[in-house]
């Protein structure tokens, strides 16, 4: 619990709280939307909460450069809404968009089902303006697509999670918006012939930019949403490409193709937008159903080489049945990552669940991946972060966050365990 609250409505407001911060001593936990999902903008030593919820304004689109320039607080839906009506595009979309701010999305790096095409936040941030805890604010990057002068701080501020600065403004790459989107559904009697699918798809040389699967458990989610999907479907992709007509064309042939040679129960192509719109809200709302399935659920997000997909499919179902837990698995199959929820009713069955966790990092290590890929490292993944980076890369980043933190004091106990 924080012992202050600041409501920052500029960035003078986010320097002088940090100033005020360093003097006293006094832990700043910087906090945007709140949508986090591993406790990153959640106070672990009192001091201050640090808001910028506040500082919410889309200070330009310019569609010569082909950027924006927000705040911290924009929602990023509304900067969809934004640069669309300009006929562009700023792809990263995490499932939270309606509700998630620009400043937590650049702070843990979000990406989202469309970044097997088109990338993570990273890749679309061209230059930041930091608050520092020495009082300043520091402007780093450029507004232009290449630029190799000094080191590159912007992509090491994108996902350091506000334990080095605290985002105050961020130019932003934008792309043209694509001509056309078509969405295609494919239904599995087993997630074992989708995981296969999702190779074959990508064998079939299409690049979708959504590649999504969704396991029985989340069909059963969905279905309590009033989505009518075929009772004999164990598993499910949905799958969206876009660009011109006859590429869209081209490529959903390709892909419907590649489903039917994996077995596909059935494949369906999204008659208008509002099927389409239909299927990706209820894509959306799938983490706030699964918490409707038990009383207790804790989402991982995990990637492994998209070739490891399957092999990722099976190892969880084994260590599901071995430790007697509830696991329901969708996610954004395209790049590798999964969300692997793990539910639960009874106190008793926590320390079960607890080893799942563990033995599902030991499983995606193994198969050459990596523990988190959108959702950071925060409070609940910080004791997991030696089982894949080593001593020496741990000290050095650690060295990093002394560098711009010599006290400790911006988002303490995040990243690192706590006195880490």
């Amino acid at each position: 619990v924080p012992d202050v609250v600041v409501l920052a409505s500029c960035p003078g407001d986010v320097v002088a709280t940090l100033d005020c911060a360093r003097r006293a001593g006094v832990p700043v936990t910087p906090r945007c939307a709140g949508t986090g999902r591993t406790g990153g903008a959640v106070p672990l030593r009192g001091g201050i909460v640090l808001s910028t919820l506040g500082m919410n304004g889309v200070k330009e689109v310019d569609v010569r450069d082909r950027v924006a320039v927000v705040q911290p607080g924009v929602i990023l839906e509304d900067l969809h809404h934004a640069v669309e009506r300009e006929g562009f595009f700023y792809p990263p979309d995490p499932n939270s968009q309606a509700s998630c701010g620009l400043g937590g999305n650049i702070a843990e790096n979000a990406g989202g089902p469309r970044a097997f095409k088109y990338g993570v936040t990273r890749d679309y941030v061209l230059g930041l303006e930091v608050a520092t805890l020495d009082g300043g604010l520091v402007r780093t990057g450029r507004r232009t697509v290449k630029g190799v002068v000094g080191y590159d701080l912007t992509a090491l501020l994108v996902g350091s999670e506000g334990t080095l600065g605290v985002v105050t403004e961020a130019t932003l790459r934008l792309v043209r918006k694509p001509e056309r989107v078509f969405t295609l559904l494919a239904l599995f009697s087993e997630v074992r012939d989708a995981g296969q699918a999702v190779g074959a798809v990508v064998d079939a040389r299409v690049v979708p930019r959504c590649l999504e699967l969704m396991d029985a458990a989340s069909l059963q989610a969905i279905r309590a949403q009033g989505v009518g999907i075929d009772a004999r479907a164990g598993a499910m992709l949905l799958i969206e490409v876009d660009g011109d007509e006859v590429a869209c064309e081209r490529d959903m042939e390709r892909a419907g193709q590649a489903c039917v040679a994996a077995r596909a129960l059935e494949v369906l192509a999204a008659q208008d937008g509002t099927q389409r719109d239909r299927l990706w809200a209820a894509r959306r709302e799938l983490s706030p159903a699964v918490r409707k399935l038990a009383k207790n659920k804790l989402a991982e997000d995990v990637v492994v080489p998209a070739g490891r997909i399957p092999e990722l499919l099976v190892r969880v179902d084994e260590l599901a049945a071995s430790l007697r837990v509830r696991v329901l698995t969708y996610g954004h199959a395209g790049d590798g990552n999964l969300h692997v929820n793990f539910l639960w009713d009874e106190e008793d069955e926590l320390p079960r669940v607890q080893a799942a966790i563990g033995r599902l990092f030991e499983e995606v290590l193994a198969l050459r991946g990596t523990i988190s890929g959108e959702h950071g490292i925060g409070v609940l993944k910080a004791p997991y972060l030696g089982m894949e980076q080593g001593e020496g890369l741990i000290a050095l980043q650690q060295r990093v966050k002394r560098a711009f933190d010599p006290r400790g004091l911006l988002n303490p106990g995040k990243i690192f365990l706590a006195g880490g």
